[in-house]
């Protein structure tokens, strides 16, 4: 069922890395955001880098998620929407429910909405960038 997961995600923590010699921003000023399948790569992935923040929209977990052995993980927002007919509500709580087991500082919203991205999401969303960002 997660046939080529492990590579995927080898990918994007090996694009990640190299974004810095691009573009001059470092991981730790760079905050990775994801939708559905992409807010799930963005925990499997944004728990094992330095990076800012971590933003997840519909997301959910993958089974065999790996996290870092340190204390110091990136502060993360979850947003989900009460009526998500592809991602149940219940990912987001045991997304939720997960990271703050590990000690990560998390902001979790629900909204009135299906599987979507709405407009007062995106202003959660810049009031969370600004906050951790200062």
């Amino acid at each position: 069922m997660y046939e080529g997961l492990a590579e995927s995600q080898q990918l994007l923590i090996d694009w990640l890395q190299s974004l810095e010699s691009s573009t001059g921003v470092p991981l730790s000023r760079t905050i990775l955001t994801g939708f559905s399948q992409g807010g799930a790569m963005t925990l499997d992935v944004g728990l094992k880098l330095p990076l800012a923040g971590l933003v997840v929209m519909s997301g959910y977990l993958h089974p065999d998620i790996v996290t870092r052995a340190k204390s110091d993980f990136p502060p993360m927002l979850i947003m989900h929407g009460r009526y998500d007919e592809v991602v149940p509500l219940t990912s987001a709580v045991k997304a939720r429910e997960a990271a703050e087991s590990l000690g990560i500082a998390v902001e979790y919203h629900e909204f009135d909405m299906g599987h979507e991205i709405r407009p007062q999401m995106l202003d959660v969303l810049h009031n969370f960038v600004v906050k951790i960002m200062d």
